[in-house]
């Protein structure tokens, strides 16, 4: 598979849609570089501005310049973005439903080599508590795109995570976001597996192991944390025997902490969800990372024939 940018998708969206609407404002907290919001910056430089190192402040502005009729995107490391910055997210954003369209990028253990302080492993989990929020975790540049696009048309708060890394290309030309749809990625009757953004890839590998000894499992791609879609999920929870989850986010409160919510609440089914279990990161590369994590295709399998076996 190709691997692209998520955050090269981003800017070049944000760029695409400020030229086309003079209602787009970009801020960023010194990183414009790194989340790509540079792409922006030179082309359209009257319409951006670097906070500096001053994450709340970026979020307060930002949140009071939605108030007065503008579309407003302000980017950081998804750590400060979610965590630093939480009381002003909730304060001035959700709560007066500002029209700003957090964007975090350096998500998870794929920040890699800058280790535990840089990982955000929570970031789902905090957002997902606050009134008004929309989460959007994108598999490739192809629905970051889209994703950034929806997150502009549409009134009121939105938080879309990116990873730092490239990721594999999943979606082709054809493909088409929706706000709390699920992709089915691969149709199956016996297990689902059910992924988000960097690990979307390994739910696609783990379906082929497991179709090698003759299981189909399902695939989706819940790229939409909030709102889920209900109705897929009770879907594959009529049609197969479980579910395994997997995210580079902590176990407690992201992909799996909402599968686990929604199924024990209208249909339950065995799950096992795969994630960084209440720990921090550490250094190294992403995908010595997943290994010493766990976060493999070869444990999603191992965890769906556990499941029909029981």
């Amino acid at each position: 598979m190709v691997k692209e940018s998520l955050r090269a998708a981003y800017g070049k969206t944000l760029l695409q849609l400020g030229q086309a609407d003079k209602r787009i404002v970009v801020l960023d907290a010194d990183l414009a570089k790194s989340t790509q919001t540079i792409i922006f910056a030179k082309e359209i430089s009257d319409r951006f501005i670097d906070m500096g190192l001053a994450e709340q402040d970026m979020v307060s502005t930002a949140a009071g310049i939605a108030l007065t009729g503008k579309i407003v995107f302000a980017s950081s490391f998804c750590v400060f973005l979610a965590g630093r910055v939480f009381d002003q997210v909730r304060q001035s954003i959700c709560y007066n439903n500002a029209n700003v369209k957090l964007v975090g990028t350096h998500s998870g253990l794929g920040v890699g080599e800058d280790g535990a302080t840089h990982q955000s492993l929570e970031d789902i989990a905090l957002m997902r508590t606050l009134p008004n929020m929309r989460i959007i975790v994108p598999a490739d540049a192809v629905e970051t795109a889209q994703a950034v696009q929806c997150a502009a048309a549409m009134e009121g708060p939105f938080f879309i995570r990116l990873t730092r890394g490239n990721l594999a290309t999943v979606y082709d030309g054809g493909y088409r976001f929706a706000l709390g749809r699920a992709s089915v990625l691969k149709d199956g009757d016996a297990i689902t597996i059910v992924a988000i953004g960097a690990m979307v890839e390994k739910a696609l590998q783990a379906a082929e192991a497991l179709a090698a000894s003759g299981i189909t499992a399902a695939v989706l791609n819940l790229s939409t944390i909030k709102p889920l879609d209900g109705e897929t999920l009770l879907r594959f929870a009529r049609k197969t025997r479980g579910f395994v989850s997997i995210e580079d986010h902590s176990t407690r409160g992201g992909l799996g902490g909402a599968l686990a919510e929604f199924l024990g609440q209208n249909c339950p089914r065995p799950l096992r969800i795969i994630g960084v279990e209440d720990q921090f990161g550490r250094s190294g590369t992403p995908e010595d990372l997943y290994r010493h994590f766990g976060l493999t295709a070869d444990r999603v399998a191992a965890a769906a024939r556990a499941i029909l076996q029981q």
